[in-house]
């Protein structure tokens, strides 16, 4: 019995670490220069429901903006804080940066730990960030982060 949740855990990880990679659709990175850059700080507490918080800068046409971060996701246990920095692409105006930005995910958190995510928000910007974790966290799940500027 232990080996067949054993067996069906480890494929859920694979699995979500795959769709970690997906790209968005009809968007490849190599085809653009970025718009804009983005760093970001988080911390974050969940139990099956998680709820993240933070603050960042956006570099944008030589100037930088203060942000604030938020967010929710569903499948993350832990107690975490990120450091992210990303490259912004489809950043028409300064604005189009606020949003609901969704994108899917995996990882674990042992002390420390790295990820990749591609996200998208409603004004057509997507973000590729890289974020490294302090802390014990476990994700395997969807969240969405809300981004806007302070």
């Amino acid at each position: 019995m232990q080996r067949v949740s054993l067996r069906c855990s480890i494929v859920f990880v694979v699995v979500a670490a795959f769709l970690a990679f997906v790209p968005v659709p009809g968007f490849t990175a190599e085809e653009q220069t970025p718009d804009a850059i983005i760093n970001f700080e988080t911390g974050s507490v969940a139990a099956g429901i998680g709820f993240s918080w933070g603050g960042g800068t956006l570099s944008y046409k030589g100037k930088s903006y203060p942000l604030k971060v938020d967010g929710m996701s569903v499948g993350k246990v832990g107690i975490t804080k990120a450091t992210a920095t990303g490259t912004v692409y489809n950043l028409k105006k300064l604005e189009d940066i606020n949003g609901n930005y969704v994108g899917v995910g995996a990882g674990a958190s042992l002390g420390g730990g790295a990820g990749a995510v591609t996200m998208k928000n409603q004004n057509g910007v997507v973000i590729e960030v890289v974020a490294t974790t302090k802390g014990l966290g476990i994700t395997l799940g969807s969240g969405g982060v809300n981004i806007n500027l302070k």
